[in-house]
């Protein structure tokens, strides 16, 4: 049998009545409140990335493929959606969707007021199921009549300027030469939270936008394409590249948006500081109970040695008891931490203001390797210092040890 870890749980703190119970309770109330807060702020920060970056693929996916132009225009320069990468992209594996769009810029008149605007058209290829999250009231332009629709959706903040409602009639003014207007209709209201949609993004039928530029069915402003795996968006822009010929430009989203996925980004520093500033918080309350319990047990270490235990041993006997009551706040840590992500994302009992946040509620995203890294991790730096008070064993005398009082 392991001596050391024989000794370390009979002094485990059975009598929790005891300051050593007390001493041993903190400890592991350190370890878990610290592990719960770490696993609940990655799955909110995650969460929210992760909400963003939908919020935003769902307005222009993935990568986009427009015409090469210097031009810095809400309008693009047609393209043939004739394209074999249109027409058949099940022979790229890691591509789940395309969709052809195209914009152009107007102006939305209604009771007596005026909304510069960029109307985006989309056909029925757009995967409505990618952005019906955004929808907060009506439906989504029917888009399956052999007609041109009249219907548009609006954003809340649009909506609220002009103050329109769902059925509400409007008219369009696009300005060219010669200026032409329609009359629409609105069908529904989206809200994003994020003002470089909110403020000017209506949503419509693409065969208008090619009616007023005089393009033919065959021509769009550009395609939208979905992928598999968004974290490998780099390697698949640089393989379609090779595909659609130096005419067509292959844009990341996050090139497009990049300020707003730079902000993200910065978000990851914020919680690695915090992680940081947990961790060194967990390591010093562990190592000042160890050193607490060592005083404690001062008498005990002298009786031991005096029997003949070496300084080794000793040592092992409180590093045991420390990963005792490590593993023990782990567990703790993580009850904490996965119950309140289990009832948020069930309850949605932390609401947000959407116009500070983007979202009306506090998001949770699970990702267990993770949670799994914040435990290992925990684990290991905790455990390291725990050699560090049990070094002043070594210098602690038998006689005197067992005369402390």
């Amino acid at each position: 049998m392991n001596l050391s870890y024989f000794i370390s749980k009979r002094i485990s703190g059975k009598e929790t009545k005891s300051f050593s119970g007390t001493i041993h309770k903190i400890a592991i109330a350190s370890i878990g409140i610290g592990l719960a807060i770490m696993i609940i702020s990655f799955l909110i920060l995650k969460g929210f990335q992760l909400k963003i970056q939908d919020k935003i693929i769902s307005f222009g996916g993935h990568l986009q493929v427009t015409k090469f132009t210097l031009s810095q225009s809400y309008e693009e320069d047609p393209i043939s959606k004739n394209l074999a990468l249109f027409q058949d992209y099940s022979t790229y594996p890691y591509i789940d969707h395309i969709q052809e769009f195209a914009s152009k810029a107007g102006l939305l008149k209604a009771n007596e007021e005026v909304e510069g605007v960029v109307l985006k058209g989309v056909s029925r290829t757009f995967d409505l199921s990618k952005f019906e999250e955004n929808i907060t009231e009506g439906v989504f332009p029917d888009l399956n009549e052999k007609k041109t629709s009249d219907e548009i959706m609006i954003s809340q903040k649009i909506a609220n300027k002009l103050s329109l409602s769902l059925g509400d009639d409007a008219r369009l003014y696009f300005i060219q030469d010669p200026p032409r207007a329609r009359k629409m209709v609105v069908s529904g209201i989206y809200e994003t939270g994020l003002e470089d949609f909110d403020e000017k993004i209506i949503m419509g039928d693409i065969r208008l936008v090619q009616t007023m530029n005089n393009w033919p069915d065959s021509l769009v402003g550009g395609l939208e394409i979905f992928v598999d795996d968004f974290k490998k968006v780099n390697k698949y822009q640089s393989q379609l590249e090779d595909v659609v010929g130096y005419e067509l430009y292959i844009e990341k989203i996050s090139d497009k948006f990049a300020e707003i996925f730079d902000w993200l980004s910065l978000l990851n520093r914020n919680v690695v500081i915090f992680l940081s500033l947990t961790l060194f918080v967990a390591c010093f309350n562990m190592v000042s109970i160890l050193l607490i319990l060592i005083m404690e047990r001062t008498q005990m270490i002298g009786v031991i040695k005096a029997l003949g235990a070496t300084n080794k041993m000793i040592r092992k006997i409180f590093v045991y008891n420390g990963m005792q009551l490590i593993v023990k706040g782990l567990l703790l840590g993580n009850f904490i931490g996965i119950t309140f992500g289990v009832l948020q994302s069930k309850f949605q009992f932390l609401t947000l203001d959407p116009k500070n946040y983007y979202m009306e509620f506090v998001p949770i995203m699970w990702d267990w390797g993770i949670i799994l890294l914040l435990n290992l991790l925990t684990f290991a730096m905790v455990s390291l210092v725990l050699t560090i008070p049990t070094m002043i064993i070594s210098k602690l005398s038998p006689i005197k040890s067992i005369r402390f009082d």
